[in-house]
C-alpha cells in the first residue's frame, strides 16, 4: 500500500501487471485446507493400497529381531550394525508413503498458482519479530475467522466421525478375542471409512475456503486510480507526452501535405469547405491524392494553388465524394475515375488554350 494512502481507496480491480507483480514477489492465493486435503487423500491411498505391504515390510525385521533376540549380538560394532540394518528397513519400507505424502503437499500448492521462486518471503522483516505486530495479529480480524473456521472444521470432523464410528461400536468387545491380523483388518477397514467420511467434508472445507482466500487475495490487490494511472503511465507512457508526439507527427504530415500542394494538377473545391488537391501525370494507372482538407486546411491549400497557379475547379459533390473516400498519397477509387478524368480533361484542355 502507498505510503499514506487508505485502503477504502482502492476502489480498482487489480491490473494484470499488479498481479504479477505480486505473484513475483511470492503473494499468492494461498489456502491451507488444499493443502490439508491433497495430504489426506495422499493417506487415504497409502492405507487403502498400501498399508498391507508397508505393514509386512516393517514386520518382517521386527519378528526376525523377536524371534533370535537371544542370539543378537549387543556389543560395539555388532550393535551398530544392528540398528542400521533395522533403520535401514524401516527406510525401504515408508520410502514410498513419505514420497507420496510429499507429493501430496506439493500438488496442493501447484493447484492453487503456479511455482514461485522468490526470497522476499526469505527477507528478514522487523514486523515478524516485533512484540506489537504479533500481538495485532494474534487478536486481528483475520486471526477471528481462522479460529472460528478451526472450530466449524472440529465440529463438522467430530460430528462425522462419530456417525462412521457409532454404528460400529458394537465390534469393540469381540475384537479382545480376535487375533493380531483380524485386528488389523478391521482396523484398516474402520481407517478407511474415517478418512473417506472425513475427506469428504475436507473437500467442501478446501474449496470454500479456496474461494474466500482468493476473495481477499484479490480484495487485497486492488487498486486506487492514482496508481492505475502511474502504472498506466509506466507501461503505456505519460499520455501528455504521447498526445504531444501525436500533435507533432501531424504538424510535420500537413507541412509535407502543403509543399505537396505546389506539385498538384488540379484542386477540387467545395468551394471553401473542402479541398482535394491530385496529381496526374502521364504514365500513371490513376491519379493521385497529394493533400486534402476542411475550412482552415482548405483555405490554405486553395490559397497555395492559386500562388502556384494549380488549377482550381468547383465541384462539390466530387470534393467531398473524394475527401471521405481517398487519403494523402492514395490513389482515387475506381468509382471516381470517370468524374476526375472530366476534371482533368477540362484542365489539360483549358491548358492547351492558354
Amino acid at each position: 500500500m502507498a505510503e499514506g494512502q487508505d485502503s477504502s481507496e482502492k476502489t480498482e480491480e487489480p491490473t494484470h501487471r499488479k498481479l504479477e507483480k505480486a505473484h513475483e514477489k511470492g503473494d499468492v492465493v494461498k489456502s491451507q485446507e488444499i493443502v490439508v486435503f491433497s495430504t489426506m487423500g495422499a493417506v487415504t491411498m497409502i492405507i487403502a493400497f498400501g498399508a498391507s505391504g508397508t505393514a509386512r515390510d516393517l514386520l518382517g525385521p521386527m519378528a526376525g529381531i523377536l524371534e533370535h533376540a537371544g542370539e543378537l549380538r549387543i556389543d560395539g560394532g555388532a550393535l551398530v550394525q544392528l540398528w542400521a540394518e533395522l533403520g535401514g528397513s524401516i527406510l525401504a519400507a515408508l520410502l514410498l508413503p513419505f514420497l507420496m505424502l510429499l507429493i501430496a503437499g506439493v500438488a496442493g500448492h501447484m493447484i492453487q498458482h503456479r511455482p514461485v521462486l522468490s526470497s522476499e518471503s526469505l527477507t528478514p522483516k522487523f514486523s515478524k519479530v516485533s512484540p506489537v505486530a504479533g500481538f495485532k495479529r494474534l487478536f486481528s480480524a483475520e486471526a477471528l475467522v481462522n479460529f472460528v473456521k478451526g472450530l466449524i472444521k472440529m465440529t463438522l470432523v467430530g460430528a462425522v466421525l462419530f456417525l462412521v464410528l457409532w454404528p460400529q461400536h458394537r465390534l469393540l468387545d469381540p475384537m479382545i478375542n480376535m487375533d493380531v491380523v483380524q485386528i488389523l483388518g478391521i482396523t484398516q477397514a474402520l481407517s478407511l471409512d474415517m478418512i473417506t467420511a472425513v475427506l469428504a467434508i475436507l473437500a467442501l472445507i478446501a474449496g470454500a475456503d479456496f474461494l474466500w482466500q482468493r476473495h481477499r487475495w484479490m480484495t487485497r490487490q486492488r487498486m486506487s486510480m492514482q496508481e492505475v494511472k502511474e502504472e498506466y503511465k509506466q507501461s503505456e507512457g505519460d499520455p501528455a507526452i504521447k498526445a504531444k508526439i501525436r500533435q507533432i507527427r501531424m504538424e510535420r504530415s500537413r507541412k509535407r501535405m502543403m509543399a505537396a500542394v505546389p506539385t498538384a494538377s488540379v484542386v477540387v473545391t467545395n468551394p471553401t469547405h473542402y479541398a482535394v488537391a491530385l496529381k496526374y501525370e502521364v504514365g500513371m494507372e490513376a491519379p493521385l491524392c497529394v493533400a486534402k482538407g476542411t475550412d482552415a486546411v482548405a483555405l490554405r491549400i486553395r490559397a497555395l494553388a492559386e500562388e502556384n497557379e494549380v488549377p482550381i475547379v468547383e465541384n462539390p459533390p466530387l470534393a467531398r465524394a473524394l475527401f471521405a473516400t481517398v487519403d494523402v498519397d492514395e490513389s482515387i477509387p475506381e468509382e471516381h475515375y470517370r468524374a476526375v478524368a472530366e476534371v482533368i480533361g477540362y484542365v489539360m484542355r483549358l491548358k492547351a488554350r492558354q
